[in-house]
């Protein structure tokens, strides 16, 4: 990934997030009041929801991994968007159990077509740009597009090791493995 030194810190998922507005701070700050939290690397270029955690956290933070960092908790429907110069070109919404970050079990595309927030207007020059949201939250960003919709599939459903890779009717598998296990997934067009 090429990428100009100063549009890096947006991918630092803490900077994103005090340049957002969001309740959020390093290991070592003290969260504002006792709450659930999400907990994850500052950085992951990987993506996938690695390290994240939701935490009761009281005051203190110094219990958390280093390079960690804690922010409010978001709710609401997680949607992934692609944007071409500033422009909402993919959106899709995903859907997991409640207890993993990681292992996503569907995602469907949807004419929710969410507008590049005014936060992040700066990088609508790029010609792709995906950005994760919860609810209308941005909460990540990658100077990259959804590459599990390449396909012209309207669906994805992930299947991680130890699952049969035999598609259901209607379905065909696509070998596209990915981080923690992920072997690909079923497409229907």
């Amino acid at each position: 990934m090429t990428e100009p030194a100063n549009k890096l810190w947006a991918l630092d998922k803490l900077i994103l997030a005090r340049h957002l507005n969001y309740k959020c701070g390093p290991v070592g700050l003290d969260v504002p009041e006792p709450n659930w939290y999400i907990v994850r690397p500052c950085v992951n270029l990987l993506g996938g929801g690695m390290g994240a955690q939701k935490v009761w956290i009281e005051k203190e933070t110094d219990n958390l991994p280093l390079g960690f960092f804690w922010c409010e908790f978001f709710e609401g429907n997680h949607y992934s968007v692609d944007y071409k110069f500033g422009k909402p070109i993919l959106t899709v919404e995903g859907f997991k159990k409640e207890d993993t970050f990681i292992k996503w079990s569907r995602w469907i595309k949807t004419d929710n077509h969410i507008p590049l927030p005014d936060q992040l207007k700066e990088f609508s020059t790029r010609k792709i740009l995906n950005v994760e949201y919860i609810g209308d939250k941005p909460i990540e960003l990658h100077y990259r597009d959804n590459a599990d919709f390449k396909f012209n599939n309207n669906e994805f459903l992930p299947v991680w090791e130890g699952e049969d890779t035999t598609p259901p009717n209607g379905y065909t598998f696509v070998e596209c493995s990915g981080i923690q296990g992920r072997l690909g997934g079923f497409v229907c067009v």
